[in-house]
């Protein structure tokens, strides 16, 4: 069950790069900007999968879809929500058929099936982050209208506000530039949300520079997972009292993607009720 990106993360899809995230004949096809290093990469995932298991989550890791290097970046492919999973469609093109193959695996681990984004709407799940009753999306270059008024539908039947914005260069998803990192505080770079659009949350406003600037995975009870890179942010939450577990994830910047990129978030839990 997912309602809250800001709540305690229990368990997640990983994918960890063996083969197909380094067999790519065009880069530009596949949206990477660079080739990465296998050994540093393989080197890099295992630090973030260790980091998730100490924190109490449970790493579902499976093996790369053939012919699909960005197939490591698992969030993208479905959204889970308290009902179960919806199954998306990609926005880049090359991308297409990892819906499939992420369905089937979700449906191996018991999740249901609520609902499928048709064509010619695309839906990336990085453009879509759930917080409590609230529900995020971003319009960018993977996420489109006719998308965005399916997601909406199949979100708002749940009980969800919905609350849409357009996602601006340089970054990719809606992910890249906020995140959840309480049950009702955000993260997020200055200069790109309309106002109001937190409205209800503590917000955290940061200097972004990069096209994951604010990126980071919660794990719950005022923990983060953050890229090596992202110093302004780390320095930011730890002045908060915020634990920021770091990792250098360079290997994957180079596929364009950050921390949250490289998992499928399946069960978070409200601490308070876990508790009870």
């Amino acid at each position: 069950m997912l309602r809250n990106e800001g709540d305690k993360l229990l368990r997640a899809v990983v994918c960890t790069p063996k083969t197909e995230y380094f067999r790519v004949n065009n880069v530009e096809e596949h949206n990477i900007s660079q080739i990465a290093n296998r050994k540093r990469a393989i080197y890099q995932h295992d630090r973030l999968k260790s980091i998730l298991r100490e924190s109490g989550c449970e790493v579902i890791d499976v093996s790369e879809l053939l012919g699909h290097p960005n197939s490591v970046f698992t969030r993208d492919t479905s959204l889970c929500t308290p009902k179960g999973y919806i199954k998306l469609r990609m926005g880049l093109p090359s991308r297409r058929g990892e819906e499939e193959w992420m369905a089937r695996i979700l449906g191996s681990l018991g999740e249901p099936n609520v609902g499928e984004i048709e064509e010619p709407g695309t839906v990336e799940g990085g453009d879509i982050i759930l917080a409590g009753s609230v529900a995020f999306i971003g319009h960018s270059r993977r996420t489109n209208e006719e998308g965005i008024e399916q997601i909406s539908r199949m979100l708002g039947d749940m009980g969800y506000e919905i609350r849409t914005t357009i996602v601006p260069p340089p970054y990719l998803h809606l992910g890249g530039a906020m995140s959840v990192i309480g049950p009702e505080c955000v993260l997020f770079c200055k200069d790109i949300f309309p106002e109001g659009f937190f409205r209800g949350f503590c917000g955290i406003e940061v200097s972004c520079d990069t096209f994951i600037g604010g990126n980071v995975i919660c794990l719950g009870n005022d923990k983060v997972i953050a890229n090596a890179t992202n110093v302004k942010v780390i320095e930011r939450l730890r002045r908060m009292k915020i634990t920021v577990h770091i990792v250098d994830l360079s290997e994957f910047v180079k596929g364009t993607g950050g921390p949250s990129c490289l998992i499928m978030p399946i069960d978070r839990r409200d601490e308070h009720d876990m508790l009870k």
